[in-house]
C-alpha cells in the first residue's frame, strides 16, 4: 500500500486526569473516527475497522488507559506489531504533574483507578511507572500540566489542523412569526426588503422558485447586505476557528420563513460553499408551515 494511502491510527493513552477525554472531542471535531476506553486486546483486530470504512484515508483515533486492567500491559507489544502492519500509527501521550493531578482528582471527587485503599497521590505514582515505558516510546507527548479544557483543544488544533480544515456551516432560513432558532449562533434579517407575499404571482410561490428569488436578489440593497454579511461572516468564522469552534448555525429570517428569507439562505450557501474549507448546508425551518 502507498504511504499516502495508509489508513491512520492515533492511540491516545497517558495519565489519568491528563485529559485524554478532552483530547478525544477535539479529534472528533478534526474528522477522526474516536473509540473511547477501548480494551488493549481489540487494538489488533483494528485492521478490519479501517477495511470496513468506506473513507479513502481512514483515521481512526482510540483512547486506552489503565481502566483496561490487566490487558493494559499488553498495549506495548500490540502497538508493536501494528506499527509493522499496513496501518499509520502513532501514539499521542498525555502528562501532568503531580501537583496538577492532585488537584483535578480533588476537584471533581473521584478517585483514581490504581489508588486502591491509599491517596490520590498513590495511584498517580503508580500509574507513572506502569506507564513510563510507553512514555519513553510516544510519538506526541502533551504536557497539560499548566493547561485548561481550551488550551487543551487548541493545542491538539494546532498538532492536526492540516489534517481536517473543513468548518461546517448551517444556514438556516425561518419565519420570525415561529420565533428565533435556539441553535443559532447567528441572526440576519431579510425584513428590509419588501415582501413578495404582497405580489400576486409570488404569493403562492416559495423562495426555492426562480421568480422569487430573481425578485427578492434584485431589491435595492441586496447586493450590498450579501457581499456586507459575506465578509462579517467569514470573519467570524475565522475567529471561530481559531477559538477550535467547528460548527455554526446561521439563520437568516423574514416574517413567515417563505419567500425573502429562504431566496437569500439559498444564495448565501452558493456564495459560501466558494470557500472550499467550508462545508455548507442550506435548510428551511418553517417552509411549507403557513
Amino acid at each position: 500500500m502507498k504511504l499516502e494511502n495508509r489508513p491512520e491510527l492515533l492511540v491516545v493513552t497517558g495519565m489519568s486526569g491528563a485529559g485524554r477525554s478532552t483530547v478525544g472531542n477535539a479529534l472528533e471535531d478534526h474528522g477522526w473516527y474516536v473509540v473511547d476506553n477501548l480494551p488493549p486486546q481489540l487494538l489488533l483486530p483494528i485492521n478490519d475497522l479501517f477495511a470496513m470504512s468506506n473513507q479513502a484515508l481512514a483515521k481512526v483515533a482510540v483512547v486506552i488507559d489503565v481502566r483496561g486492567g490487566e490487558f493494559f500491559a499488553e498495549l506495548q507489544s500490540h502497538i508493536q506489531q501494528l506499527r509493522t502492519s499496513d496501518i499509520s500509527v502513532r501514539v499521542l501521550f498525555l502528562e501532568a504533574s503531580n501537583e496538577a493531578l492532585v488537584k483535578r482528582f480533588e476537584s471533581v471527587r473521584r478517585p483514581h483507578p490504581l489508588q486502591g485503599d491509599g491517596r490520590v497521590l498513590d495511584g498517580i505514582e503508580a500509574e507513572r511507572e506502569q506507564l513510563l515505558t510507553l512514555r519513553e516510546a510516544a510519538d506526541i507527548v502533551f504536557d497539560t500540566s499548566d493547561s485548561n479544557v481550551h488550551q487543551l483543544t487548541n493545542r491538539v488544533a494546532e498538532a492536526f489542523e492540516g489534517e481536517a480544515k473543513t468548518f461546517k456551516v448551517n444556514l438556516m432560513s425561518f419565519g420570525f412569526k415561529y420565533g428565533l432558532p435556539a441553535d443559532a449562533d447567528m441572526v440576519a434579517d431579510a425584513r428590509f426588503i419588501p415582501n413578495p407575499h404582497w405580489k400576486e404571482t409570488l404569493r403562492d410561490k416559495t423562495g426555492n422558485d426562480k421568480a422569487v428569488s430573481e425578485y427578492v436578489l434584485s431589491q435595492p440593497g441586496v447586493d450590498q447586505f450579501l457581499d456586507t454579511y459575506l465578509a462579517t461572516l467569514k470573519t467570524v468564522l475565522a475567529g471561530y476557528r481559531r477559538e477550535n469552534k467547528r460548527f455554526a448555525t446561521v439563520a437568516i429570517g423574514c416574517t413567515g420563513g417563505k419567500h425573502r428569507s429562504v431566496a437569500l439562505t439559498n444564495k448565501m450557501a452558493k456564495l459560501l460553499s466558494e470557500d472550499s474549507e467550508i462545508q455548507v448546508a442550506a435548510s428551511h425551518r418553517d417552509l411549507g408551515r403557513e
